[in-house]
C-alpha cells in the first residue's frame, strides 16, 4: 500500500524522512528562528564539533532576505524548504545513500543528467569550510554535498557528512513544473493545495518589507543588543551556550536585512562579518570547552 506520494510537496518530505530514518537518523524538528541555511541549525553547527557521533535529519524553513523577488520570480525565494541530513562520521556510502534516497522520489537516474559540480563550502559568518558540490539535475542545483572540515574556526574530528537538499526544485522536477507557486503541496480528495496557496501572499509582502520598510536604525540597535547579550551569556561563571548561539542566529538575521536593504558598504559588510565570525568561535570554544 503506497503511504505517501512523490507527486506532492508534503509526500516528497516524507518520503524523505521515512528513508533517513531507515538509515538509523533521527528525525528532528527545525529551529524556530530565523536561519540562513539548515546548516545554521545549531544541531548541525555546533555538533559537528567533538567526536560524539551523531546521524540526524530535518526540514528546515531557510530565510534570505536578499534572494526575495516581490513574488514575481518562478524559481526564487527569500524563504524556501531545505531537507537536511548529517551524519558523523559519514558512512562510506554516504553518496550511494544520497542516489537510493532519490530513487525513492520516482527520480529516473539513467535518463536525467546528474552532475557532481566541485563546489567547496565556505560560510565566512560561522568560520566554516567544506570540502563538497553542488549536485545537479539537468543544469538546477538540486542539492549541496559537504564533508565539514571546520566550524566556527575549529577542525571537526571527525569530519560530518552533510546532504541539504533544495526542496522546492526538487519538486518542480518531479512535478514537472516551472513555477514554484504551482507547486502541489498536497491533494486533499480531489482538490490541490499548492504551495502559492500558502506562501504567495507571504513572500510578496515579505519582499517589500524586507526591501524598502526594514528600519535600518532599528536592525542596527538590534545586532548591537544581541552581540551585548552575547558576551554576557558567555562571561557567566557556567557559560549559557545556547542561548548565546539563538542571538548569534538573531544577529545573523539582523544582518542579512540590512544586506537586503544594501545600507551597508564594503567595508561596514567586512566589519559585521568579522563581528559574527568572532561571536561565533567564542561560542564554539566554550561548547568545546563542555565537551571536552
Amino acid at each position: 500500500m503506497k503511504i505517501f506520494s512523490e507527486k506532492t510537496f508534503q509526500g516528497m518530505i516524507l518520503i524523505l524522512k521515512n528513508y533517513w530514518a531507515k538509515q538509523g537518523c533521527s528525525i528532528i524538528e527545525p529551529i524556530d528562528i530565523e536561519v540562513g541555511a539548515a546548516t545554521s541549525h545549531p544541531m548541525t553547527c555546533l555538533y559537528a564539533i567533538g567526536n560524539k557521533p551523531i546521524k540526524i535529519a530535518y526540514v528546515q524553513l531557510s530565510r534570505r532576505p536578499s534572494d526575495g523577488r516581490y513574488a514575481n520570480n518562478s524559481n526564487r525565494l527569500q524563504q524556501y524548504y531545505q531537507f537536511q541530513v548529517i551524519m558523523k562520521p559519514p558512512p562510506y556510502n554516504f553518496q550511494f545513500l544520497y542516489f537510493e534516497s532519490l530513487k525513492k522520489l520516482k527520480l529516473d537516474l539513467k535518463n536525467n543528467d546528474i552532475r557532481f559540480i566541485d563546489d567547496n563550502w565556505e560560510n565566512p559568518t560561522l568560520g566554516a569550510h567544506g570540502i563538497g558540490w553542488e549536485i545537479w539535475l539537468n543544469g538546477i542545483e538540486i542539492t549541496q554535498f559537504t564533508y565539514f572540515q571546520q566550524m566556527g574556526g575549529i577542525n571537526c574530528d571527525p569530519i560530518t557528512g552533510e546532504i541539504t537538499y533544495g526542496l522546492e526544485r526538487l519538486a518542480m522536477h518531479i512535478q514537472n513544473i516551472n513555477n514554484i507557486f504551482h507547486i502541489v503541496w498536497n491533494k486533499n480528495k480531489n482538490k490541490y493545495i499548492t504551495y502559492g496557496d500558502f506562501f504567495y501572499k507571504n513572500e510578496l509582502e515579505q519582499s517589500i518589507y524586507n526591501f524598502e520598510y526594514t528600519d535600518i536604525n532599528f536592525i542596527n540597535l538590534c545586532f548591537q543588543q544581541y552581540e551585548k547579550e552575547i558576551n554576557t551569556l558567555l562571561k557567566l561563571k557556567q557559560p549559557l551556550i545556547f542561548p548565546a548561539y539563538e542571538k548569534l542566529l538573531k544577529a545573523s538575521h539582523c544582518f542579512n536585512l540590512l544586506e537586503a536593504r544594501k545600507s551597508l558598504s564594503h567595508t561596514e559588510r567586512q566589519r559585521y562579518i568579522l563581528k559574527l565570525r568572532s561571536m561565533t568561535k567564542l561560542i564554539v570554544i566554550k561548547y568545546c570547552d563542555f565537551i571536552s
